[in-house]
C-alpha cells in the first residue's frame, strides 16, 4: 500500500492534468441546468477561467479554446469568432509592444531611469521615489514585466555599493551566539562595534533592501494604468465597449490618460509613503554609483536620439487624435476612419527603416569611406523575438470570448440574476467592484480576470441603469492592482524570484496597497471621472437597441431620480 503522503505528492504533481480532464466533467451539469445556448456560453466560459486559474494549459492556448468550441459547440460560426482574435485594438498593443522593442534595443530606458536618480537625490525615501518614479514612467510604455525586469539590476547595483554583498547581510542578520562564525568579515567592518549593533544595522539594511524591491513592481503595476497601451486590460475595455456599445467612443488613449494619469499620480504618492514609512533607513555612497553608471553611457547616440523624437511623436499623435476635450487632428480625415491603431502602426512602420547612423552626404563623395551595411533603427527580426505573442492571442481569446457572451445572450441571462445587486447605491457598487476584482486579480491572470469579468458588469450596469462607463473603468484599473502575491502578476513573480523577498512581506505590503488603491479608484470616479465621460447620466449609446418608449420613460425617470 501507499503511504498516503506519497500519494498526496503524486496527486500534486499531477495536478495540472487531473484539472484538464476533471473541469470539463464537473461543469457538464451546466449544459442541463441553464437555457441551452446561454449554458453551452458560459460552459466554455468557466472552463476558460478554471484553466486560465490554474494555469493547466498555458495562457494562450487556453485563449484559443473558443476556436475550437464556440462552433463545435454551435454557439458562434468560426467566421465569427476568428476575426475577433485580431481586432484593431490588437494593432494598437503591437505598436506599442514594437515601440518599446526600439527603446530596449538602444538601451534608452536605461539612460531615463538613470537621469530621474540622478535628479532625485540619494536620501532613501528619495531614492524609493526615483525608483518608483521612473517604474511607473516606463511601464506606462514598456510591459510592466520588460520595466520590473530592467529596473531590478539598477535597485540591486544601487544597493549592493551602499551595503556590499547582500549573503554578507543575510549572515549579519542571523543570531550569532559563537563571536567564531563569519567574524572575519564584521572585523573588517569595525573593531569596536559587537556583534548585535552589526546585526541591528543588518536588520536596518535588509528592510531598506525589500523596501527598494517591492517598490519597483507595484510602481510597473501603477504605471500601467495610466496610458491604453500599457497594460493589456485596458485595450480589452476598448474592445469590448467597441462590441457592446459601438456607440461609444468616448474612451481613447488621450481621454483615458487625461481620466488616469492624475489616479495614478495620487495613488503613487500614497504608495510611496506607505512604503518609505515602513521601510526608511539613511545612506549616502549611492550618488557615486548612479553618476559612474550614468557616465558609463556616454554621450547620447544618434539612434538613442531618433528613438526619442519618434516615441515623443507617437505619443502627441496618439493624444492629440482625437482627446475629447478639444478638437484633435482626426477632423482632417474622414470621420470615424482613422483610429488610434493607424496612428501606432504608423509610427512603428518608420522605425524600419529609419537609420541607426547619422547619414551624411560626404560618404556619397568620399572614394576612401568604408561600405558598411545600413542599420534601421530596429530589425524585424529583433521585434519578431521581443514582442509577448502570447498576450496578443490572449486579448483576442477575451474578444472572442466577450463575443460569444453577447451572441449567445449569456450576458443578458446573467445580468437577470444580478437584480438583487439593484438596491445597492451606485457610489458603494464601485468600491464593492473594484475590492472584488483587486482580491480576484491576486489569484488569477489580469487580463483573464478582466475578460471574464468585464461582459457581467457591462451588463450589471444596464440592469441598474447606471453609465456602464461607470462600472467598468473601475474595474479594469482594479485588476491592475494585484499587489499581494508573488503569483498575483509577472513584475511581482520577478521580485520574488530575485530570492531576497519573503510572501510575508509582500502580503503585509500588499493589503494597505490593495485598499488604498480601491479608495483612489473611488474618488477618482466620482470627482473628475464624472465630469469627463459625463458619468452622472444614462447615455444614449447603451440604450439596447429594441427598447421601447416604456423602458425610455422610465429611464428617463431613474435617471432624474439619480442626478435629483
Amino acid at each position: 500500500t501507499m503511504d498516503p503522503a506519497k500519494f498526496s505528492r503524486k496527486l500534486w504533481s499531477a495536478r495540472k492534468q487531473l484539472i484538464l480532464m476533471l473541469a470539463p466533467l464537473l461543469l457538464l451539469p451546466l449544459l442541463f441546468i441553464v437555457p441551452p445556448k446561454e449554458g453551452k456560453c458560459l460552459y466554455v466560459v468557466l472552463l476558460m477561467a478554471v484553466y486560465w486559474c490554474t494555469e493547466a494549459l498555458p495562457l494562450a492556448v487556453t485563449a484559443m479554446l473558443p476556436v475550437c468550441l464556440f462552433p463545435t459547440m454551435g454557439i458562434l460560426p468560426s467566421k465569427k469568432v476568428c476575426p475577433q482574435y485580431f481586432l484593431e485594438t490588437n494593432f494598437l498593443f503591437l505598436s506599442g509592444l514594437v515601440m518599446a522593442s526600439a527603446i530596449e534595443e538602444w538601451g534608452l530606458h536605461r539612460r531615463i531611469a538613470l537621469k530621474v536618480l540622478k535628479i532625485v537625490g540619494v536620501k532613501p525615501a528619495w531614492l524609493i521615489l526615483g525608483m518608483m518614479i521612473t517604474s511607473s514612467f516606463l511601464s506606462m510604455w514598456l510591459s510592466n514585466t520588460a520595466t520590473t525586469a530592467m529596473m531590478l539590476p539598477i535597485a540591486n547595483a544601487i544597493l549592493e555599493s551602499l551595503f556590499g554583498n547582500l549573503e554578507t547581510l543575510k549572515e549579519n542578520c542571523k543570531d550569532k551566539s559563537d563571536p567564531e562564525g563569519g567574524w572575519g568579515e564584521i572585523h573588517i567592518v569595525s573593531e569596536q562595534k559587537n556583534l548585535e549593533e552589526v546585526r541591528r544595522e543588518a536588520e536596518y539594511q535588509m528592510k531598506v533592501w525589500k523596501g527598494f524591491l517591492i517598490s519597483i513592481p507595484y510602481a510597473a503595476s501603477i504605471g500601467g494604468t495610466a496610458t491604453l497601451t500599457g497594460t493589456a486590460p485596458n485595450l480589452i475595455l476598448v474592445g469590448q465597449l467597441k462590441s457592446y456599445f459601438p456607440e461609444c467612443d468616448l474612451i481613447n488613449f488621450g481621454s483615458w490618460f487625461v481620466f488616469a494619469f492624475p489616479l495614478m499620480l495620487l495613488f503613487l504618492i500614497l504608495g510611496w509613503i506607505w512604503i518609505a514609512f515602513l521601510y526608511e533607513n539613511e545612506m549616502s555612497k549611492a550618488k557615486a554609483v548612479i553618476d559612474e553608471d550614468y557616465k558609463k553611457l556616454g554621450p547620447i547616440k544618434f539612434a538613442e536620439g531618433s528613438i526619442t523624437f519618434l516615441f515623443i511623436i507617437f505619443a502627441v499623435l496618439l493624444f492629440t487624435r482625437d482627446p475629447k476635450f478639444v478638437t484633435g487632428w482626426s477632423v482632417f480625415f474622414t470621420k470615424g476612419y482613422v483610429s488610434d491603431a493607424v496612428t501606432g502602426v504608423i509610427i512603428i512602420s518608420i522605425l524600419f527603416f529609419f537609420p541607426s547612423q547619422c547619414p551624411s552626404l560626404r560618404w556619397w563623395f568620399d572614394s576612401r569611406a568604408s561600405i558598411t551595411p545600413y542599420v534601421p533603427l530596429l530589425s524585424w527580426r529583433k521585434a519578431q523575438e521581443s514582442v509577448p505573442w502570447n498576450i496578443i492571442l490572449l486579448l483576442g481569446g477575451g474578444f472572442a470570448m466577450a463575443k460569444g457572451c453577447e451572441e449567445s445572450g449569456l450576458a443578458v441571462w446573467i445580468g437577470n440574476h444580478l437584480q438583487p445587486l439593484a438596491q445597492v447605491p451606485p457610489a458603494v457598487a464601485v468600491i464593492l467592484i473594484t475590492a472584488f476584482i483587486a482580491c480576484f486579480t491576486e489569484f488569477a491572470s489580469n487580463t483573464a480576470t478582466i475578460i471574464i469579468f468585464l461582459p457581467v458588469i457591462a451588463e450589471l450596469a444596464i440592469r441598474v441603469n447606471v453609465n456602464p462607463l461607470y462600472f467598468m473603468i473601475p474595474a479594469t484599473t482594479g485588476c491592475s492592482y494585484a499587489f499581494m502575491l508573488p503569483v498575483s502578476t509577472p513584475p511581482n513573480s520577478i521580485a520574488f524570484a530575485s530570492g531576497h523577498l519573503m510572501v510575508k512581506d509582500m502580503v503585509k505590503t500588499g493589503f494597505v496597497m490593495n485598499i488604498l488603491g480601491i479608495l483612489c479608484v473611488s474618488l477618482a470616479m466620482n470627482t473628475w471621472g464624472l465630469h469627463m465621460f459625463n458619468l452622472h447620466i444614462y447615455p444614449e449609446w447603451a440604450r439596447p437597441l429594441n427598447a421601447s418608449s416604456a423602458t425610455v420613460a422610465t429611464h428617463a425617470i431613474v435617471t432624474m431620480n439619480m442626478t435629483g
